[in-house]
């Protein structure tokens, strides 16, 4: 049983945590090894952070797991990648269905070979009717780019006259995102010390809180994701009030 779980108040939890996943090639490189070895080494951390918010019930997790910058690296490590991603779904499937866990995938899903984007379908098939928890990995994904698309797709929507300029406020532009179905972010957590944002769900982690780690990814554990969850119920969240005004709520 883990002393730092049984500090957590499970009436302040957040609705929902993302991760940016930092940290695979330095672990590999400072044992000596590819970066390949990293992220294949990472697999366990990624369980970690879902059996963990999993058993306090936390209803959404998105997990960076590759961005639209990443397609710029080594030939050979994107391959890597694209396969670990493949072999890592048909081995966790199963898993993440029996833990009722609905799987979400955001981000440019065109540029994905179509093993991976047939392999990303089969498990978000699978899982649809699941109402335990939500897993959303954010694949080819960049937060700009998602923006600008929202904005082209809304002056397309305002030309045609489905809508009108005047009608255009957050909740209708949230409308357009990818993640239109989600929560905001309330707890956005960075491992490997790296202390920025990296193009990473922009518009909703805007009342986040940030935490940046400096444990290397696959290092990370679930008494970390405790950790954070402890750590972000000692804040006083006040989106831009008073903590008077907060405490009077």
């Amino acid at each position: 049983m883990s002393l730092i779980k049984d500090k957590i108040d499970p009436d302040n939890l957040p609705k929902h945590v993302a991760v940016i996943m930092d940290g695979n090639g330095r672990w590999a490189k400072s044992r000596g090894e590819e970066r390949t070895f990293g992220h294949r080494n990472a697999i366990n951390a990624v369980r970690n952070a879902i059996n963990a918010c999993n058993e306090i019930h936390i209803p959404y997790l998105t997990l960076y797991t590759f961005s639209s910058e990443n397609w710029s690296r080594p030939a050979e490590e994107v391959n890597t990648l694209m396969n670990l991603l493949v072999e890592t779904l048909l081995l966790e499937a199963e898993e993440i269905f029996s833990k009722g866990l609905r799987m979400h995938v955001i981000g440019n899903l065109e540029k994905l070979p179509p093993l991976v984007k047939d392999q990303l379908n089969r498990v978000v098939e699978l899982t649809k009717e699941n109402t335990k928890g939500n897993l959303v990995l954010a694949i080819s994904y960049g937060s700009q780019n998602e923006i600008l698309n929202a904005v082209k797709n809304i002056s397309e929507d305002v030309k045609e006259g489905k809508i009108h300029a005047a009608d255009i406020d957050e909740k209708l532009f949230e409308s357009y995102l990818y993640t239109k179905d989600f929560p905001p972010v309330d707890l956005l957590i960075r491992t490997s010390g790296e202390i920025r944002i990296s193009n990473f769900l922009l518009w909703q982690i805007a009342y986040a809180e940030l935490q940046f780690l400096d444990v290397l990814w696959p290092d990370f554990t679930k008494d970390i994701f405790f950790q954070c969850i402890v750590d972000y119920q000692n804040k006083e969240r006040r989106f831009g009030k008073t903590g008077e005004q907060i405490k009077i709520q």
